[in-house]
């Protein structure tokens, strides 16, 4: 049987009353724990409080509906959880992973945080990727991050070489963790991940860790730091948490861009595909201050378009390298 109008059973068997002291029900605190994050200015306070829940007890969110009582040990590790969360920490840094496409990656301090947004440049490389033959499959993701997308592309394309370029050491271990937690479905589908700890914009330079595959590159995809240093981030989890290595792009925040195109021009073959994310403001409305405007105006690319996200908002340019 269950409480009236509550979701959650009641155990009929289970512990005796004087086992049971100290234990509560999850439903009271899932509810406290919805009012405290709504509080806190938590954006969807009712899901957030269910996988920190979920996390704690050690079940999918979807079997949540078969617990009822919460032990006060378990209670007292979700109160220091819903604690840190409340203060903003990012609910990612808590539960330990992100969810990317149809994986999920480690991420903690130290680490951008991959965003569902990001997810849309997997489309056109995929595109890419699959349309040529598997000997042909090379790629290269620069400013990695959490390794994410490269993974996400290995994985889905099948039988790809990818590398993964990422200047921040702590980034990068973070990356190659991820490489090795996939390590089995990677192999499952004959790809592999390789991640080079180096900076972006002079990984193919001769002398450098890329140069070997100048000219060979078929897809080159990038999640730069695009966000003027003069803008400051809206939500304290991406304010006080993610790293400004990974936040910021100069006085427009299209100057770590416009160091990482000359790479990105060196790396492709001729006809190559780029793809790389902007922020809304950097789209082709913006002229030659956008993304797709700086494009045009070198002679490296040709058929150069800007692509919206899920949101309806300029997110990403891709362009062909020029023969």
């Amino acid at each position: 049987m269950s409480d009236p109008g509550s979701p959650y059973p009641r155990s009929t068997g289970g512990p005796s009353p004087r086992v049971m002291e100290g234990w509560v029900s999850l439903r009271d605190v899932l509810a406290d724990a919805q009012r405290r994050l709504a509080t806190a200015g938590v954006a969807s306070p009712e899901t957030e409080a269910a996988l920190l829940a979920a996390h704690v007890l050690g079940v999918p969110r979807s079997r949540l509906i078969l617990q009822d009582r919460v032990p006060p040990e378990t209670r007292t590790a979700y109160e220091r959880l819903l604690g840190r969360r409340t203060a903003r920490v990012p609910l990612q840094h808590l539960l330990g992973t992100a969810p990317f496409r149809h994986i999920e990656v480690s991420v903690g301090p130290g680490v951008f945080i991959p965003r569902p947004e990001t997810e849309m440049l997997a489309v056109p490389a995929l595109e890419a990727l699959r349309a040529l033959p598997a000997d042909e499959r090379l790629a290269v993701d620069l400013c990695t991050g959490s390794g994410a997308l490269a993974i996400a592309l290995a994985l889905e394309a099948g039988e790809t070489h990818m590398v993964g370029v990422e200047i921040s050491a702590t980034a990068a271990e973070w990356a190659q963790s991820n490489v090795e937690r996939h390590g089995p479905a990677l192999e499952l589908c004959g790809s592999e991940v390789r991640i080079v700890a180096t900076d972006a914009a002079t990984c193919a330079e001769p002398g450098h860790p890329l140069h070997e595959l100048a000219g060979r590159v078929s897809v080159v995809t990038s999640n730069p730091p695009y966000i003027p240093d003069g803008a400051v981030p809206r939500d304290p989890e991406v304010r006080e948490h993610d790293p400004p290595i990974a936040l910021y792009g100069g006085p427009d925040g299209l100057g770590v861009i416009r160091r990482l195109l000359p790479a990105a021009a060196a790396l492709l073959r001729p006809g190559g595909l780029l793809v790389m994310e902007h922020a809304d403001a950097q789209g082709e409305g913006a002229g030659e201050d956008g993304l797709p405007g700086l494009l045009r105006s070198w002679p490296d690319w040709q058929d150069v378009r800007d692509h919206l996200d899920l949101n309806r908002l300029p997110r990403y340019t891709t362009a062909i390298r020029v023969p």
